[in-house]
């Protein structure tokens, strides 16, 4: 048994197996297992990275039967019953009787891909990392310009998509002006920081609808949030985006120095691999449209399981993963008869607004505000992996939501070269960290804005320099 990627399909669908001690090899292209309803705490300093990925070798070390295999699975055979997968500069291959795909989604820009040199993502924890430190350079270099332009610009924050991921990071980012840099940046008042959720649909997190859309979108609008509904995104550069009217027509400017991406998903790369062995048809966004087993074209051996693959309409959510995941796992190992079809317990839904609001849909019982925001972090924390994370976890939020603490924020200055009296450039760099001793090593450093090679190549060799400043010497003595 072979298993591609590591998330929630991937995860599920090997505990499944390793409780029937079925051995498999499970390949992923990262070392740990990513709870991604949780990344956005991660971009505004709640949780570290730590706690919502943990490594994957380790969740499935007490499994006997589990090989886990760090590699990026690129080609199948499926006649020869074989994946080919690239590791340590090697490439590989390994034979299965059934294989299980679970490689997930990605951003997805509607044929605008320059779109992603501009604007920030929230996929992954390198994303969020980045996403965190552009946040806190807006707020840190807000606080000491002398230019009213640079300060509206860089207090300005646009979302494109109100989806889950948008509305929770609209949310924060605006209750991050409110509670936390309130009170340590004494010059800015929340009503400095504009926040702007776009979306072309005219209603907020559409698959909701009715009275749960309308609540999230007067939430958001309360709390100091701009929803702008019926609006298109037609263009975006280093310096703002260019809005439409969905009815008039009418264009706009908007100036921001951050513009965060949330407006779709498409399948990763593995999906179209397995679309053109197998014959298997794909919808517009690369998903497989797969048999109501889940199995790919005409293969029985092959499966696929989470957001890479489309059947009868169901969410690209996490429930939907994991039950898939179980549910090709217990065919394979001949718990449940081949050919099954794969039946989706739906048991509810459910989005966070902001601090004490939220919504919930278990059937036709709808929620909204302080207890629909309880049970949401009651869901998640249950859903993630280990007891220390869990534990964690609750004393970040106690400190986050109930206080007005963000445990987990640290920056970075970027270096800048200063102009000097003979025209030169001073290359020194200056580290200030948000509550953390010089001696610790820097955070990640974002690539600016406007994204260039030059930049990316000044950033790194920056980053070296200062992580072998900063290593400490242990004489022998």
């Amino acid at each position: 048994m072979v298993i591609v990627g590591s998330g929630f399909g991937a995860l599920a669908a090997a505990k499944k197996l390793a409780k029937a001690k079925v051995p498999f090899v499970l390949i992923s292209e990262t070392t740990e297992h990513l709870f991604q309803p949780l990344l956005y705490q991660v971009a505004t300093g709640v949780l570290s990275p730590g706690e919502i990925a943990p490594p994957i070798r380790a969740v499935l070390a007490k499994y006997p039967t589990a090989d886990v295999r760090l590699g990026r699975v690129v080609d199948v055979d499926p006649d020869r019953r074989e994946v080919v997968y690239e590791a340590g500069g090697e490439r590989l291959r390994l034979g299965y009787t059934t294989l299980i795909a679970a490689t997930g989604a990605r951003q997805a820009y509607f044929g605008n891909d320059h779109f992603a040199d501009v604007t920030f993502a929230l996929k992954t924890i390198d994303d969020a990392e980045r996403l965190r430190h552009q946040i806190l350079r807006c707020f840190e270099e807000a606080h000491t310009t002398t230019d009213p332009q640079r300060r509206r610009d860089l207090l300005t924050f646009v979302v494109i998509g109100a989806g889950a991921t948008g509305v929770e990071l609209g949310g924060q980012i605006k209750e991050l002006a409110q509670r936390y840099f309130a009170t340590s940046l004494h010059d800015l008042k929340p009503e400095d920081v504009t926040v702007k959720i776009i979306e072309g649909a005219d209603k907020a997190l559409p698959p909701f609808g009715g009275k749960l859309s309308e609540y999230v979108a007067d939430s958001l609008e309360k709390d100091g949030v701009d929803v702008v509904l019926g609006t298109f995104v037609t263009d975006i550069d280093a310096h703002g985006a260019t809005l439409k009217d969905a009815k008039t027509g009418e264009e706009r400017r908007v100036t921001a120095e951050t513009i965060i991406w949330s407006a779709g998903v498409q399948a990763n790369d593995f999906a179209r691999v397995l679309a053109e062995r197998t014959g298997c048809e794909a919808d517009r966004a690369g998903r497989l449209l797969v048999n109501d087993d889940l199995t790919v074209g005409g293969r029985a051996d092959i499966f696929a399981v989470g957001d890479m693959m489309s059947l009868h309409s169901l969410p690209g959510q996490s429930p939907v993963a994991m039950q898939g995941g179980r549910h090709a796992a217990a065919i394979a190992s001949g718990k449940r008869d081949a050919g099954t079809p794969f039946q989706y317990r739906d048991k509810g839904s459910m989005a966070i607004i902001n601090r004490f609001r939220a919504i919930t849909r278990i059937g036709k019982i709808e929620l909204t505000g302080f207890v629909a925001w309880v049970l949401w972090l009651a869901v998640h924390l249950m859903y993630m992996v280990g007891f220390r994370n869990r534990y964690v976890a609750v004393m970040s939020w106690v400190g986050s939501f109930l206080g007005r603490h963000r445990p987990h924020f640290h920056y970075a200055q970027q270096r800048m070269p200063a102009t000097t009296a003979d025209g030169g450039a001073d290359a020194a760099a200056e580290s200030v960290a948000d509550g953390a001793e010089t001696a610790q090593s820097p955070a990640p450093v974002a690539a600016p804005a406007t994204i260039t090679a030059g930049h990316a190549e000044e950033s790194e060799t920056w980053r070296r320099e200062q992580a072998e400043r900063r290593i400490p010497v242990h004489s022998s003595s």
